[in-house]
This record gives structure tokens, sequence and C-alpha cells, in this order.
């Protein structure tokens, strides 16, 4: 599956009264591994970025007169985003603009050209209620160093999001989603209760082979995280605890 992580710096936050894009990043993952095929791009949008919005990004009007504009960019982005599932942290802001600039040249809607559009933000706030879901939160949960960011960069926060979002989708965080969204539906019956305790249940431990690709994920989640994973840095259970258990 191709997914790219997408993010956009904008001269500000409404695109219906011409606020307008001023960077693209993306950054492909090819069945959840990082490629190395990314687009990155400066866009003249034509005017002053606001205030607040060039305090973030700190793109100044001077650096981005000689960049193309959006016309001269627009077929290489749908071209590279065509067919893709996107990742977007807070995905409408970055869909509005996009549909924006796409409309204004008479071309189709992101929808019409992806294969669908994942909200990192969204997963997250279901993932964390109640919690800061920000980048750098996420980034601050998993470990992820973020220490550079001093000013919001396109190519740089696809980057971050990237990691975040599969650390954020790998192993148990995942299967608990899919266990909160299977609840039982009213009015259907129930099914029969088993008495564990009555069963002479198996422990068979892992052999050397499996014990050697279990410690082979630990390390790809340790350089994806950065840092050591919850299952290096937790105690594992006692003998005795896992049989109870």
């Amino acid at each position: 599956m191709r997914q790219l992580i997408l993010d956009t710096e904008t001269t500000g936050l409404n695109a219906k009264t011409g606020d307008r894009i001023i960077e693209i990043g993306c950054v492909e993952l090819i069945n959840r591994r990082l490629t190395g095929n990314n687009l990155h791009l400066y866009v003249n949008p034509e005017r002053d970025s606001d205030p607040g919005a060039l305090a973030v990004h700190g793109l100044t009007t001077e650096f981005l007169s000689d960049k193309p504009k959006f016309a001269e960019i627009a077929a290489q982005l749908r071209d590279f985003i065509t067919d893709a599932e996107l990742i977007i942290h807070n995905a409408s802001f970055d869909v509005g603009f996009l549909d924006m600039e796409f409309a204004l040249l008479g071309m189709p809607k992101v929808s019409d050209l992806c294969a669908g559009v994942i909200d990192s933000l969204a997963q997250a706030k279901q993932m964390f209620p109640g919690k800061r879901n920000s980048l750098d939160a996420l980034c601050d949960r998993f470990g992820i160093s973020n220490a550079h960011r001093t000013l919001h960069g396109a190519l740089f926060d696809s980057e971050l999001l990237a990691e975040v979002y599969l650390a954020m989708t790998r192993g148990q965080e995942s299967l608990v989603i899919d266990m909160l969204g299977d609840q039982p539906v009213e009015g259907a019956t129930a099914a029969p209760r088993i008495a564990f305790d009555d069963l002479d249940l198996p422990v068979i431990a892992a052999s050397a082979d499996e014990l050697s690709a279990h410690d082979a994920v630990l390390n790809e989640l340790d350089k994806a995280m950065k840092g050591a994973s919850v299952w290096r840095t937790e105690p594992a259970p006692a003998e005795g605890d896992a049989v109870a258990a």
C-alpha cells in the first residue's frame, strides 16, 4: 500500500478568505516503510503571510518571491498524490487548502485523486481522549526527538508525523482500538461464556527462532522510536504470574 504523510504551511488560517499554500511536504510510505521518495515544494503565494502565520513558519515574502506559483507545481503535486492514501494531522485544514488551490485551476479535489485520507489527529484523540494531541505532544508521548523543531516546516513535520503514525498504529495500540469498536449490538443474543477455570490450558514456550524474531521486532521498534520501547523498559512478568494470567 502506498501512503503519503502530507503537511502544508500557509499564509494564514482561512483558504476561503484568500490565504494560500506556501510549502508542501510529502513523505512516502510503502507497506509501512519509508522509501525516501519524498516531495518538498515551496510556493510563491503572491501575497504576504499574516504575522501570526509568519511567526509559526518563518517563510518571508522575500524568500518566497522567486519560488514557483501553485499553477506551476500543481501537475507535479497531482501526479505524486494520485491513488495514494494520505495521512494528515488535522486533515480538514490541509485538504481544504489543497482543494481550494486545485479548484482555482479547474482540477479535481483531493478526494477524487487519492485512495483516502486518514486524519492522524482524530485517530490520536480516539486513542488518548482528554490529552494534548498536537504533533509535539505526540512526539513526546512516543519518545520521538523533535529538538530541532523551532519553526514549523512542511517536510520536517511530515517526517516527524511519519514516525508518530508508525508508532501510533503499531502493535498493541491498534489492537486496543479494534477491541473498543467491537461492542455488542443492542438486542443481540449474548454468546455463552466459557469457564476457563475448568480448562487445562497448555503453556507453550517460544522457540529460539521465535525469540530471535521477537528481538528483531523490538529492535525495529526501538529504531522507529529512537529510544527503548515499553517492552524493553518494563520488566517481564515472572513465570508464575504469566501462568496465572
